[in-house]
């Protein structure tokens, strides 16, 4: 029993070295492209306006990528969703190498990516269920969040130094190589797991109906995944604005060391969470690194200093590994195994709502409301002016430094809620039986 324990663990941590790779290829172009876009027209909200097109797609059809998960060998959909997203960038490639891609060429090719990618998220989260047991889970988060911190740790380093001898051609061309590294990986995987055949019956609309039934019926995890629009809208602000943030005042190679820096947080938390698995108080845990996460963030707008920016970046990543792994446990925990993948799509388009407002509102308001009003001559200027500094990307310091304190403020009142922090209990039934 031990020995197949170890041996699911064992393929676990091969899909993770996987998701580690992706995520350094990914992190690769994305860090490029946002440069790329960047300089070419000296708008935030046209790099986040590719942020939105990268994103959207993909949250769009996360339902029915779940209700997919829940039909098909998991393994499979990763690998084609893996694989075809590959020609997304080779459009992108194809443009540049023709002449100067457009802003709208490369929207194109992320919101090709996007497509597919999609195909990507609820396959791994119910893949992990099926391979782990609930004592895992937490570990098992900490290796994820590890995988993922790659692509805002050891990303942008090595592609703010490529940009400096080459350029974003060769970052795409090394994305779409770390794409069929990782589908060799999971197709090696997936050799040693049963096959899922499809279930037949009951359409995409009955399933998708199925999972939002299991979602809406434990109340403390709906409500979980209803504070999560305003978590992730928050969280969204500082993602979005922070190239610019640091563009207004620096360069590409400043910004990939700040970038790996503030990231390096990430990695501290996620290999504490990957070496010791927490095993209570996740709603508490949830609520102070989501507080203390605001509150750095808050931090990291105040002056166009990169030693302090580097400083709050780092705190403000160190925080979301915990946060992320109260919420997978106290989620995963209160839903039923067989309907997880229709759950996890659900859960991932209604939570990251708040994403879709940040990338689609606050470039806007960056660029047309916040910046004006802390130029030189701004109405704002002779007052929070005076505390934060006046300049170029000032307002979006503002911005950022509002978000962080909201999102301390909403983490104050995700603990209030009884139906959230009643499922932590029934988590440790499910756990002990």
């Amino acid at each position: 029993m031990n020995k197949t324990r170890n041996n699911s663990f064992l393929k676990f941590g091969m899909l993770c070295s996987g998701a580690f790779i992706a995520a350094i290829g990914n992190g690769i172009s994305s860090f490029g492209l946002g440069v790329y876009v960047f300089q070419q027209t000296g708008l935030a909200s046209s790099s986040t306006l590719i942020t939105l097109l990268a994103f959207l797609p993909g949250l769009l059809l996360t339902p029915f990528a779940g209700v997919l998960a829940d039909r098909y060998d998991r393994r499979l959909l990763m690998i084609l969703g893996d694989g075809l997203s590959a020609f997304g960038l080779i459009y992108i490639l194809i443009c540049m190498m023709m002449g100067e891609a457009q802003v709208w060429q490369i929207g194109i090719g992320v919101t090709i990516s996007s497509i597919f990618s999609s195909l990507m998220e609820p396959s791994f989260k119910a893949t992990v269920t099926d391979l782990l047991t609930e004592e895992e889970y937490s570990k098992a988060s900490g290796l994820v969040q590890l995988s993922g911190a790659a692509k805002y740790l050891i990303s942008p380093l090595i592609a703010g130094f490529l940009l400096t001898v080459s350029d974003v051609k060769l970052l795409l061309v090394i994305d779409i190589c770390t794409i069929f590294i990782t589908v060799t990986v999971t197709t090696i995987v997936r050799k040693g797991l049963i096959s899922k055949d499809m279930v037949a019956g009951e359409s995409f609309r009955t399933e998708i109906k199925t999972g939002m039934k299991a979602l809406t019926n434990n109340k403390g995890v709906f409500a979980l995944v209803l504070s999560g629009i305003g978590i992730s809208f928050f969280l969204g602000c500082v993602q979005s604005l922070y190239t610019p943030l640091i563009l207004g005042f620096a360069d590409s190679s400043v910004l990939g060391f700040s970038t790996t820096v503030s990231a390096s947080g990430m990695l501290v938390s996620s290999l504490i969470l990957g070496m010791i698995a927490v095993k209570k108080n996740f709603t508490k845990v949830l609520s102070i690194s989501l507080f203390l996460a605001g509150i750095f963030m808050a931090g990291f707008g105040l002056r166009e200093n990169i030693v302090l920016i580097c400083i709050f970046g780092f705190l403000f990543f160190s925080m979301l590994p915990f946060a992320n792994m109260s919420l997978d446990y106290l989620i995963r925990t209160n839903i039923s195994n067989d309907v997880q993948g229709r759950v996890w799509g659900l859960i991932g388009i209604i939570s990251q709502l708040g994403y879709v407002l940040a990338y689609g509102l606050v470039g806007p308001l960056a660029d047309f409301v916040f910046i004006p009003m802390l130029t030189p001559n701004g109405i704002l200027s002779s007052s929070v002016g005076k505390l934060i500094g006046t300049g170029t990307v000032r307002g979006i310091g503002l911005l950022i430094i509002l978000a962080g304190f909201l999102l301390s403020v909403t983490a104050i009142l995700l603990y209030r809620i009884p139906s959230i922090r009643r499922l932590e209990k029934r988590g440790e039934v499910c756990t002990e039986n």
